[in-house]
């Protein structure tokens, strides 16, 4: 199967937070970047990876994107700095 990935992208100040699901990272986050991703990702300018998960099956990313959308802010920056404590912008 095809990996799939759940991530978190952040403005620079890391106050406004994105969460979505690829099949490719890479090529996601260019479209971030370039603001072609979504509206809500280039009107805040949220373009620094700060946390992903990788899965194996798409569906299983999908219910995982689902869970962390419905997380208080507070839950998703704690979940973050687990990996990443200083919430640095991650390389992909």
């Amino acid at each position: 199967m095809k990996k799939s990935y759940v991530y978190i992208v952040a403005n620079k100040y890391r106050t406004t937070l994105y969460i979505g699901v690829t099949t490719n990272l890479s090529k996601r986050l260019i479209e971030h970047s370039g603001g072609t991703a979504s509206k809500f990702t280039k009107k805040y300018n949220v373009i620094d990876l700060v946390y992903f998960e990788e899965f194996s099956d798409i569906n299983q990313a999908i219910e995982r994107e689902k869970q962390l959308k419905n997380w208080h802010k507070q839950w998703k920056i704690n979940l973050i700095k687990i990996k990443n404590p200083k919430l640095e912008t991650l390389d992909y």
